[in-house]
């Protein structure tokens, strides 16, 4: 056993929580987002959006998946990365982010993007598709070339036909840019209800986790995170199947989980990860009994973490023995 104290656990945690592991999912978004990209004479990336028809309209991409599975992590860490959207003078980025505000109008999301753009609040009454037309010019000013909307899905609640309209607008023009809109499957029925939008997107879909098909990479992932932590990785040898289950089957959720158990271990004094120590984390993030604790319970895969069960099955595996 190794007595850490809060600092050091504070610190490490915060060092873990800052690692990013690369998955083919990065390579993925990487080649939508390239396409969207002019080319210069030797076919280098330009932070420039690519235009592909005679009226110069611009193209987009949908990243599509649940809650839980990481796709804004994700496209974050790409845009932060890529060498053509981020090699302005100090550091400008060619690319624009927001996120849905509350209450998610049409006015209040342009409002959003153009504070994001460094344009100070709006004042008083101004006409919503003015703002459109104002937020165009700050692309221009900005050399914003991408611009993202993170769950877009919550967008459409109310003023869907104006967003729409305004989507087209965006990508159509001098000014227009490529725009990325990241949601769940309820995104993608929104888009499909307009052939205009819809025709101007590709879409990526980023699949459900399997346990056996991703089995290596979700043990090394386990392993890297345990080597920032300076901890054993764990041995038993159905920890990935019950940890795939319990993250609903979406990779963010299993990474928050391991992250969640490392700081369990870490507390405790403990030198190996554990299931235990996944249990643990279960337990303080789902409320659950022990008999619903997937990493817990000897018929885990019967659980259905989103729904109660009409009978309890008091199934539970003794408690493992630590290693020290």
């Amino acid at each position: 056993m190794t007595m850490r104290n809060r600092a050091d656990i504070t610190d490490t945690m915060n060092k873990i929580r800052s690692l990013y592991i690369r998955t083919e999912r990065d390579n993925s978004f990487a080649g939508h987002l390239d396409r969207l990209l002019s080319r210069d004479v030797e076919g280098n990336l330009l932070p420039v959006a690519q235009r592909f028809t005679t009226t110069r309209e611009t193209r987009g991409v949908m990243v599509i998946d649940e809650p839980g599975g990481g796709k804004s992590t994700l496209i974050d860490h790409v845009l932060r990365r890529h060498p053509a959207l981020n090699a302005g003078p100090d550091g400008q980025q060619a690319w624009l982010a927001g996120s849905v505000p509350s209450p998610a109008t049409f006015k209040s999301m342009i409002g959003h993007l153009l504070e994001q753009s460094g344009y100070p609040p709006i004042q008083g009454r101004r006409e919503a598709w003015s703002l459109v037309q104002l937020l165009r010019a700050r692309f221009t000013v900005c050399g914003i070339a991408v611009l993202l909307i993170d769950e877009a899905h919550d967008l459409f609640c109310a003023d869907r036909g104006l967003i729409l309209r305004a989507i087209k607008s965006l990508m159509q023009g001098d000014e227009a840019v490529a725009i990325i809109l990241s949601g769940t499957g309820k995104l993608r029925d929104i888009l499909r209800s307009d052939p205009q939008v819809q025709r101007r997107f590709t879409t990526l879909l980023l699949p459900p986790v399997d346990a056996v098909a991703d089995r290596a990479h979700i043990t090394d992932m386990i392993a890297a995170y345990c080597e920032r932590a300076d901890l054993e990785p764990p041995a038993e040898p159905d920890l990935v199947d019950r940890l795939v289950h319990a993250s609903r089957y979406r990779f963010g959720r299993c990474i928050e989980a391991v992250i969640g158990a490392i700081e369990r271990a870490l507390i405790q004094g403990h030198e190996s990860l554990d299931m235990g120590h996944f249990a643990e984390d279960w337990t303080l993030k789902e409320g659950s009994e022990p008999h619903r604790n997937i990493f817990l319970a000897e018929e885990w895969w019967l659980i259905d973490p989103d729904r109660e069960p009409e009978e309890d099955r008091p199934v539970v595996n003794p408690r493992r023995k630590r290693s020290k």
